[in-house]
């Protein structure tokens, strides 16, 4: 009852009927049939659903039609139309960053707003926050405000990238939302309670703020944070010229690996959930990171080289044992 879809598709030889069906067993039968081709049946005698593919026939029980929940319906009028590219790219920058935890509902989600020429979508597991703002090319003809699950916006992310969709339309109502793609609506509820104030969550000052080459480090993260197992730490030791990147799991062994930093000033250790801070470079899109930092138990920041790109992903530290 979370999550809704409807997709239309074109047949021949039909008439009007409907029927409901077990929907991973029509999935799987189908995937399993020996053509390309297939027709339907519904025969309400036998009260089952007859799929024929070839020389192979199947027949499915049918359940009640009338338990079957009415999808919400996009509104004729008042849905904003966005750029497929743009709004999920901005999706793949900062979904991960929601939490799963369904004991915190409100913060599964992701804060999407856009009006004028910007997008920005916002999420946060408390330990992590994700913020991407994207300019678009051309003004949008209304505004949006919407705390959307994160489950939903990775789902039409996957749904607008595999139709080629070359915009999305988008409509709020009072608690749910509806995306059209194409000849596919999707459907969601919206996140119960309010998304907490991101901008009181960003430092307003750092001490240490030095660029690094995201592809570099992002390859000696995840090489190092190989033997960061059982909840161990990934740490960094910052000092004159060099970031060393390292991680210890008892009984399973230890790693780590130099890179040369602008780094000037007195050294700095801080330790980061090997995952959160991987997955932090890998959600940025520039050549060029800014790493900055105030101390090691401050959260630092990962910012995108350009500002433009308008993309800041915050983490909360994790206190190393010397």
């Amino acid at each position: 009852m979370e999550l809704g879809v409807r997709v239309s598709v074109e047949v021949t030889n039909s008439s009007p009927g409907q029927a409901v069906v077990p929907g991973r067993l029509l999935l799987d039968v189908v995937r399993s049939l020996p053509k390309d081709e297939l027709t339907v049946e519904y025969r309400s005698a036998e009260q089952d659903v007859e799929v024929v593919s070839g020389p192979a026939k199947f027949h499915l029980r049918t359940l009640p039609t009338e338990d079957f929940p009415k999808l919400p319906e996009a509104p004729a009028e008042g849905a904003l139309t966005v750029p497929a590219a743009a709004f999920v790219d901005t999706i793949a920058r900062v979904a991960r960053a929601a939490s799963r935890d369904e004991t915190r509902p409100h913060l599964t989600g992701v804060l999407v707003t856009a009006s004028g020429t910007e997008l920005r979508m916002v999420a946060t597991d408390s330990y992590r926050l994700g913020v991407k703002e994207t300019k678009l090319d051309s003004e949008l003809s209304g505004s949006l405000e919407a705390n959307v699950p994160a489950r939903t916006l990775q789902e039409l992310g996957r749904i607008a990238s595999s139709e080629g969709a070359e915009s999305i339309g988008v409509a709020a109502l009072e608690n749910q939302v509806v995306f059209t793609v194409d000849d596919i609506v999707l459907s969601s509820r919206l996140v119960e309670g309010r998304f907490p104030n991101y901008q009181q969550l960003l430092p307003e000052s750092y001490e240490h703020e030095l660029r690094v080459s995201r592809d570099e480090l992002l390859e000696v993260v995840r090489r190092v944070g190989l033997l960061a197992q059982k909840n161990a730490p990934l740490r960094l030791r910052f000092s004159e010229g060099a970031l060393d990147v390292s991680a210890q799991t008892p009984d399973v062994g230890e790693a780590s690996e130099s890179l040369p930093v602008p780094f000037a000033g007195e050294q700095v250790e801080i330790g980061f959930n090997p995952e959160f801070f991987r997955e932090g470079l890998e959600s940025a899109e520039s050549e060029e990171l800014v790493l900055k930092l105030i101390s090691p138990l401050r959260p630092g920041l990962i910012q995108s080289g350009d500002e433009r790109a308008g993309f800041r992903y915050l983490v909360m530290p994790i206190r190393l044992n010397v």
